[in-house]
């Protein structure tokens, strides 16, 4: 009779045992994609930063790309180490093309001083056991801001226009050599500039900004 009962609650706990063990391997497998996901995001965080930086150092890049150092007056200098004349060419060009190499598209909006980019990747999380996981692509977007460096403290004064000397008067004199450089003082430290020979302009505008990441 005791053996009789017995195996009839062996039967009967074998169903139970079966529901159990497939509900514990189902949570098995959506913390599984709960962790694709999150890897999935993970990359799209990664992309977006990336991009953001790449955006922000071309805008930087280009500060003085199509100007003219020799004409500038104080005030054009004041408005240029400030990043006032900074128009944002070529920054989100540059974040596609990094969104690009990280398997991903970019949507950039670049409003000197920041440049904000929404990356989305081509990959999903992928098909699961949670419906729709095949159509969900990681999205992430980041800020990249560009900061001033340096503060001007002296611009070459453009010279007063040359009369021809009167029969009483001297000639003006001749300027001494580096009165036309530009002072400036990037992180406690002096920076001298000759516009006429102004050397690299990429890495005068690195020198003159900075980019990082903003919330």
């Amino acid at each position: 009779m005791n053996l009789r009962r017995l195996r009839d609650d062996r039967g009967q706990a074998f169903p139970i045992y079966a529901v159990a063990v497939v509900g514990l391997l189902f949570a098995a497998l959506a913390f599984f994609v709960v962790g694709q996901a999150g890897v999935t995001r993970s990359n799209a965080q990664g992309a977006a930063d990336a991009a953001a930086l790449a955006a922000a150092g071309e805008a930087r890049d280009n500060a003085f790309l199509g100007l003219d150092l020799l004409s500038l007056k104080p005030t054009d200098w004041v408005e240029l180490v400030h990043g006032d004349r900074l128009t944002g060419q070529g920054a989100c060009g540059r974040a596609g093309e990094f969104a690009s190499l990280n398997d991903a598209t970019a949507e950039c909006v670049a409003a000197i001083p920041v440049v904000t980019v929404t990356v989305t990747t081509n990959g999903t999380v992928g098909k699961s056991v949670v419906p729709g996981t095949e159509g969900v692509h990681g999205k992430a977007t980041a800020k990249a801001l560009i900061k001033a460096r340096c503060s001007l403290r002296s611009a070459p004064v453009p010279a007063p226009p040359t009369q021809s000397p009167g029969p009483s008067s001297s000639p003006s004199p001749s300027p001494s050599p580096g009165d036309g450089d530009v002072t400036l003082v990037c992180d406690g430290k002096t920076l001298t500039l000759d516009p006429a020979k102004p050397g690299s302009l990429t890495k005068l505008a690195r020198a003159l900004f900075t980019v990082r990441l903003v919330d």
